[in-house]
């Protein structure tokens, strides 16, 4: 199993991009869909992005999100309970079984691993 697509990170992507993904599992839409939204609120709306799903030699699922900024790391904080915001990266911390950033001179990717296929 292989997806990439490229796209501008907006609001109005959101949605398309959980269309792309309707035949893989709630918890791969969601995933793929917090961490464009990371891009959107932290690195800015029309940053361009390209999302990958993969398979790993473990049998697990790979969502990857790649942009341009290599300095605007993802940072998992504790939103409180009355905060409009700031659980997408605890929702992909607690779904995924473990979940990283590779970072390059011109761009980072941020990634988590899904049980199963």
């Amino acid at each position: 199993m292989t997806f990439e697509l490229s796209l501008l990170a907006t609001p109005r992507a959101v949605p398309e991009l959980r269309h792309h993904l309707r035949g893989l599992g709630f918890e791969v839409r969601l995933c793929a869909t917090e961490l464009v939204t990371n891009v959107i609120d932290h690195v800015g709306a029309g940053t361009p992005v390209t999302v990958r799903v993969t398979g790993t030699p473990y049998g697990h699922t790979r969502v990857e999100v790649t942009d341009p900024d290599p300095r605007a790391l993802p940072t998992l904080l504790s939103a409180a309970a009355t905060a409009e915001s700031g659980r997408g990266l605890a929702l992909v911390d607690r779904l995924s079984r473990r979940w990283g950033v590779e970072q390059a001179a011109d761009r980072k990717t941020v990634w988590c691993e899904l049980a199963g296929p």
